[in-house]
């Protein structure tokens, strides 16, 4: 029996929302997917006209479906932003050389400007460096503090206002899941917010945070849009990936568990009278830190001096 569209009641359905079990048809899903995010983006009333916005494009599916989404809803809804695509080369052969072409191709596709920034330049040493000192245990680490700094300075070169990810419902989840199971609840307020200010007043924003991860999938395919699909080379041993694991078996078992997690980091309450880190700004580069020296240079410090494991844990030598 042919199931037809539960929005338009015309069309065959062929796809089932993961995140509502929805039966809808190709249009009706685009219609959906697309207004969900433009509904994000007045409820939280996170641009203005004439904004400067820096789109964090890696390749992949959830920044390439991004940026589509993002130059559609600019010219459907006449917001009036200015858009940039804005890269980080981390410096890893065989990865992420490959996807920057994709970067590449996609400045071409959606006709917006493109800026690249490497770690090399910006720290003098590339990942591919850093793994052959530090190998490949605590390689994230290094790598998610630079590339969270090396976004903030990228659009301070741009000079632009904010700067939007394509983190999406599944990846928010996991990093409530980790903030939890490190006992780290300073983060956890952080880490569920739609807006959060990066380095001096950009703003970063999460407008694929209720977004799942599937749908972005189904989004991509059935538009044929060009992305990069292939896995860090240095992350099989990741922390994240084992958490993610475990979400994606509960929500085999559960389907919302996504949103519950996320949900459940988002009621989150920090008792009073706990202290927590107070913001501040790094005495050595000027970067927001709650230290004396943000995470950034002490990781480098320890790279520079010969030292790769300082810097890795709470606790600095």
């Amino acid at each position: 029996m042919v199931r037809l569209c539960v929005i338009c009641n015309k069309e065959r359905a062929i796809v089932k929302r993961p995140k509502t079990g929805q039966q809808v048809c190709r249009e009706c899903f685009y219609y959906v997917f697309e207004t969900e995010i433009h509904n994000t983006i007045t409820d939280n009333k996170l641009f203005k006209k004439g904004d400067k916005v820096a789109i964090a494009a890696s390749g992949g599916k959830d920044s390439t479906v991004f940026a589509y989404v993002m130059k559609l809803l600019n010219q459907r809804y006449q917001y009036g932003l200015d858009l940039f695509l804005l890269s980080i080369d981390e410096g890893i052969t065989g990865y992420r050389d490959d996807s920057l072409e994709t970067v590449k191709r996609n400045q071409q596709q959606y006709d917006l400007p493109l800026k690249i920034v490497s770690y090399s330049e910006l720290y003098g040493w590339s990942m591919d460096q850093i793994v052959k000192e530090v190998g490949l245990k605590n390689n994230c680490t290094f790598c998610g503090v630079f590339r969270r700094q090396a976004l903030d300075r990228g659009a301070v070169i741009l000079d632009v206002d904010h700067i939007v990810t394509g983190h999406n419902a599944d990846d928010i989840a996991e990093t409530v899941l980790m903030n939890i199971l490190r006992g780290d609840i300073a983060r956890l307020p952080r880490c569920t917010e739609i807006c959060t200010t990066g380095d001096g007043s950009i703003r970063r924003s999460k407008l694929f945070k209720y977004t799942y991860e599937k749908e972005i999938v189904m989004y991509a395919y059935f538009k044929k849009l060009d992305y990069f699909s292939t896995e860090c080379i240095y992350s099989p041993n990741a922390y994240r990936g084992h958490v993610r694991t475990f979400i994606k078996d509960l929500e085999s078992i559960r389907p919302s568990a996504i949103i519950d997690i996320i949900h459940s980091g988002e009621a989150f309450e920090i008792k009073e009278g706990v202290k927590l880190p107070v913001q501040g700004v790094c005495k050595r580069c000027g970067y927001m830190s709650s230290n004396e020296l943000c995470k950034a240079c002490m990781l480098l410090e320890g790279l520079n001096r010969g030292l790769p494991k300082l810097g890795i844990g709470k606790i600095f030598k």
